[in-house]
C-alpha cells in the first residue's frame, strides 16, 4: 500500500498546494535520485535542491515551518510543513510501518524509502532507529514480492 497525501495531511495539517489524493511511490531526502511520484524531505541543507527533486520526479515535499519556499515552487505543488524535519521522518516512518503491518492484502505495492544518512535522523538514543524501520519496510516489500511469483 502506497503512502498517500491524505495520510500526510493527518500527520502534518499545516499544508499548501492542491488537495488531490496523491499516492507516493518514493520518499527521499536526496534531490539527485530518481524518485517517481516522490515525496521530497530536504534534510541536510537540501532546501536549494527542490528544483532538482522535482526534475527527478518529486510531486510533493515536507518543509520546515517558517522557511521560505523557493520562488520557482509551483502554486499547486503540495507542501506539508513541520517544525522539525528529522522528527517528521520518524513520525512518517512509524505511521507507515504500522500502516503496512496492519494491511491484510499481501500482494500490495509499497512506498520505497531512500535516505542517505539514517544516523542524522536519530537525534537521541530514545528514538526508534530509522535504519531498523527502513529495513522492516524493505522486508515487508520483499515478502510481498515473493508471494506474487
Amino acid at each position: 500500500m502506497y503512502l498517500a497525501s491524505t495520510d500526510l495531511a493527518i500527520l502534518f495539517p499545516d499544508k499548501q498546494g492542491i488537495k488531490d489524493d496523491i499516492l507516493f511511490q518514493t520518499v527521499s531526502d536526496q534531490a539527485n535520485v530518481l524518485q517517481p511520484k516522490g515525496l521530497f524531505i530536504p534534510l541536510s541543507n537540501q532546501q536549494d535542491k527542490l528544483i532538482e527533486a522535482i526534475a527527478n520526479g518529486a510531486v510533493a515535499a515536507i518543509w520546515t515551518q517558517g522557511e521560505c519556499l523557493p520562488s520557482y515552487t509551483p502554486n499547486h505543488f503540495p507542501v506539508f510543513f513541520t517544525a522539525d524535519l528529522a522528527e517528521a521522518v520518524n513520525k512518517l516512518l512509524l505511521f507507515y510501518l504500522e500502516y503496512v503491518n496492519g494491511e491484510k492484502n499481501h500482494k500490495m505495492d509499497t512506498t520505497n524509502f531512500i535516505f542517505s544518512n539514517k544516523k542524522l535522523l536519530n537525534k537521541n538514543n530514545e528514538t526508534y532507529d530509522i535504519a531498523v524501520m527502513v529495513n522492516k519496510i524493505a522486508e515487508v516489500k520483499a515478502r510481498n514480492s515473493e508471494r506474487r511469483g
